[in-house]
């Protein structure tokens, strides 16, 4: 008997914030030692994943702070990518941001048709983080990665699939949609999927960590600029940010 877990707790239209991020990295690793074989993350409410909260971004201005939670949320990433389980991200509203990054480490996407996807970090003069560059790059190519960064806007479900982000589009709730996957699989060796699986990730993993590292570094010197802190002024007073490119 198969027994999929679902994230709903910790995502949804609330901002993962250091609590969300330290409760989600303990659940996991809990999940990675049992006996199941498949994984459902899902989200709760209107949203899979609205990303990281920017409120923390502000008053998370300490170095050690800073590394600390960047070292959880690349922590949450290998966690999600080395899984020795068959993951599946079931996918509603938005999943945007950290949460994007997230899903990308699933190995089936599910979207609902009225999902949107966006990284959206460049909107604050940041560049992503939670693996979200090796994960895109890894899923559509490094041209399409860069336009789809740098356009800090979201696709349709159904751009998505064009585009190879996602695997699956589908009129029905992405978690009825995912169990019906679930269902197949468990005709399937799973063992043998699993095995396969961590044959590439295992291989893989070095070089998401290096990025991950490099991201982090990425991250420290952005926050410095004025144009992450005209980016994140313009969120919270929700207008339009003027970027200098400084």
């Amino acid at each position: 008997m198969i027994d999929p877990f679902l994230f709903t707790q910790l995502y949804g239209l609330n901002p993962l914030n250091k609590e969300m991020l330290d409760e989600l990295l303990k659940t996991l690793q809990i999940i990675a030692q049992n006996a199941d074989s498949i994984l459902i993350i899902a989200g709760k409410g209107k949203a899979f994943c609205a990303g990281g909260d920017i409120k923390m971004m502000l008053e998370n201005t300490d170095r050690e702070q800073f590394d600390a939670i960047m070292d959880t949320i690349s922590e949450i990433t290998h966690q999600l990518y080395v899984m020795p389980k068959i993951v599946l991200a079931a996918i509603h509203g938005s999943a945007v941001g950290l949460g994007l990054s997230l899903a990308l480490t699933s190995d089936y996407l599910i979207a609902n048709e009225s999902a949107k996807l966006g990284m959206l970090f460049i909107g604050i003069g940041l560049a992503p983080d939670g693996g979200g560059h090796y994960l895109l790059e890894n899923r559509i190519g490094t041209q399409q990665a860069k336009q789809f960064i740098w356009s800090g806007s979201t696709v349709s479900a159904e751009k998505a699939k064009d585009m190879q982000l996602v695997d699956v589009v589908t009129k029905l709730d992405p978690i009825k949609a995912a169990e019906a996957v679930v269902q197949n699989l468990q005709q399937a060796p799973l063992t043998a999927m699993i095995k396969t699986k961590l044959l590439y990730h295992k291989k893989h993993a070095p070089a998401l960590q290096i990025s991950m590292q490099e991201e982090k570094e990425n991250q420290l010197a952005l926050r410095q600029t004025r144009d992450h802190q005209e980016g994140v002024q313009a969120f919270i007073e929700k207008r339009k940010p003027t970027f200098t490119g400084y």
